[in-house]
């Protein structure tokens, strides 16, 4: 039985380990949004670090050269009736922030009473903030015939290179449990979308809090450890909120985790291959149908989830010295099932006739029949050279 709740509660603030990413803004209280630590900012990238070539923006000035953890602006972004999103205060003061007050709000945040609360609790009241600003603060070095102003901050949604465990995000204690009580058996479905590399778009009205939750929960479903595997296909990058002003940036996108408080992007099909509302998981391609019917193994994969994870709320009541974490158990629990499906996909490769059977098909933990359409999709999508001999069933 799912559970329709989900209140996801902010309890504590955790870490993964290694770099930190450039921080999506994100709405808070009282109608006025601040990125990450509470004011907004364009967090720097770790040195020597660059985004490919194709992704550079003209006349952007990349972070590359700005250490780990400084930043390069912070700004509070509000909503006023009659102008819509507007940036109320920044620093420096002249830096260029086009955009990003649409970027820092959520449609229809301003009527919500609170989201994200993580530094400055008090609208109007900024020492903090610019203390902390101060703190940080990374310098931009201006470019070639640039003039006395600062640069525009070099924006990305795209943060796809910092998946679990190498990206360093601040989430809740809990929120991988309450990822797997929302969706159910459901998750075995993005699961699949989410391995096939799927343009994945969830709608939820504010507070867009624990939809970005979501949104990393579904990416770390794809982990993959194997050397050689991936290369063929796109990563798939967590885009933690998007709205309108993203459409360009969406229709060029091949694979992506994403979510909005926008329903104007479900008539919009051309941008999504799969689209999540509450918890319907829907496609409107009819080759990706079949992916979101529960087969026995799907269903067993749940099973053996829940039974792991009532075992380590029972280790963790029992041995006072031992306290493993439910968000390493979530992941690993998929990457080893993701291992051993292309474990299995790479033997039979390399072996004289390259036949994948129904035989396989069970120690890879999938339904010879039910998941015979997910293996073909699967095959195509990593260029995998096997030939599948699991029989269709006749239509009844």
């Amino acid at each position: 039985m799912v559970e329709r709740g989900d209140a996801a509660p902010l309890l504590r603030w955790a870490e993964g380990p290694a770099v930190s990413p450039p921080r999506a803004p994100v709405p808070q209280a009282g109608g006025r949004g601040w990125g990450g630590g509470g004011g907004g900012w364009a967090a720097a990238e770790p040195p020597r670090r660059r985004e490919p070539e194709e992704l550079r923006q003209p006349g952007r000035l990349e972070l590359g050269d700005v250490e780990e953890d400084q930043v390069v602006a912070v700004f509070v972004v509000t909503f006023d009736p009659r102008s819509g999103n507007m940036v109320e205060w920044c620093l420096p003061q002249d830096i260029d922030l086009e955009g990003v007050e649409f970027k820092s709000m959520a449609s229809g945040s301003h009527k919500i009473q609170s989201d994200f609360i993580h530094q400055l609790e008090t609208p109007g009241h900024y020492s903090h903030l610019a203390a902390f600003y101060e703190d940080k603060k990374g310098v931009l070095h201006a470019g070639p015939g640039r003039g006395g102003s600062l640069p525009p901050v070099y924006w990305l949604p795209s943060i796809h290179r910092y998946m679990y465990p190498e990206m360093k995000i601040t989430h809740p204690a809990g929120c991988m449990s309450q990822f797997i009580k929302f969706f159910g058996e459901q998750i075995l479905i993005l699961w699949k979308f989410a391995l096939l590399r799927k343009r994945i778009l969830i709608f939820s009205p504010p507070p867009v809090g624990v939809v970005c939750y979501r949104v990393y929960c579904c990416c770390c479903l794809a982990n993959v450890s194997l050397p050689g595997i991936g290369g063929t296909v796109p990563e798939s990058k967590p885009f933690f909120y998007v709205n309108v002003a993203d459409i360009e940036t969406l229709e060029v996108e091949v694979s992506y985790v994403a979510c909005t408080t926008e329903k104007i992007f479900e008539e919009k099909r051309e941008l999504y291959d799969v689209y999540v509302d509450n918890q319907n998981v829907k496609t409107h391609h009819d080759h990706l149908q079949p992916l979101l019917k529960i087969n026995s193994a799907d269903r067993e994969k749940y099973r053996r989830l829940n039974e792991q994870r009532q075992m380590l709320l029972y280790s963790q009541e029992v041995e006072e010295d031992y306290n493993p974490c439910e968000e390493d158990l979530f992941v690993l629990f998929f990457l080893e099932q993701n291992n051993r499906i292309f474990q299995t996909l790479l033997e039979v490769s390399a072996s004289q006739d390259k036949t994948l059977t129904a035989e396989h098909a069970r120690g890879m933990g999938l339904d010879p029949q039910g998941d015979r359409s997910f293996l073909m999709d699967l095959l195509e999508a990593y260029g995998i050279d096997v030939m599948l001999v699991i029989d269709n069933p006749c239509c009844p």
